[in-house]
């Protein structure tokens, strides 16, 4: 499954993939998947100028699409394979799933705004991403029916981790999200371990707030 590079933005994101690597990132798998996603479909009309700089952009709904070098390093830091089945709770643009699509046997995203997830889908079926499952809901809940997973990754900010993904991770499993307060937020790297959960502190981050309840 192969997505074509088009002609008018190859340089951009030539140039972005190597700030990336000149930045640390290094795993050919991440970097082989970013660059057969065009980022310029997951951005608003007025944004897609500035698709391929490393920042990020305005979404409908109040909500952001991750700028790349946070996208590479908590894809990275997921360390997936292809027979994985991962969670991400937040698809928002849809941009971090369809790069984990790249990646793993099947991806399963989560997002509490149905405009956003209807807009997201049409992304998925343009790119022809048929390994990707939506469900529109709270995020902090998962998605129990499908439960457990290999992975999981939280693309906005929770307050503390949510005990209902700690228990949808699989044994051996690993989880990255962000938890803090508005003003002060840090990237978690969770493995749940038979002998408990291990926690790394990976980079200071700023994501929109993790919403639960209805």
């Amino acid at each position: 499954m192969k997505t074509a590079v088009t002609e008018e933005t190859l340089p951009e994101r030539i140039r972005l993939l190597m700030k990336l690597r000149n930045a640390g990132v290094t795993d050919t798998r991440v970097l082989s998947a970013m660059e057969s996603i065009p980022r310029e479909m997951f951005v608003p009309d007025s944004f897609r100028d500035k698709a391929y700089e490393d920042t990020a952009l305005p979404i409908d709904s109040c909500q952001t699409i991750s700028q790349p070098s946070v996208v590479a390093w908590m894809t990275w830091a997921l360390s997936v394979s292809d027979r994985m089945r991962v969670l991400e709770i937040g698809t928002g643009s849809g941009y971090q799933a369809a790069i984990l699509s790249r990646l793993c046997r099947m991806v399963y995203t989560v997002e509490r705004h149905k405009d956003l997830l209807r807009v997201a889908e049409g992304r998925f079926k343009a790119l022809h991403l048929t390994n990707i499952l939506t469900q529109a809901g709270d995020g902090s809940k998962g998605w129990k029916v499908a439960a457990p997973f290999d992975r999981i990754i939280v693309t906005a900010a929770a307050h503390a981790v949510p005990a209902a993904l700690i228990e949808q991770l699989a044994e051996g499993g690993v989880m990255v999200i962000p938890v803090g307060s508005d003003t002060e937020q840090l990237l978690l790297r969770i493995e749940k371990t038979s002998e408990g959960i291990k926690q790394q502190h990976l980079m200071d981050v700023r994501f929109v707030p993790l919403v639960e309840g209805r």
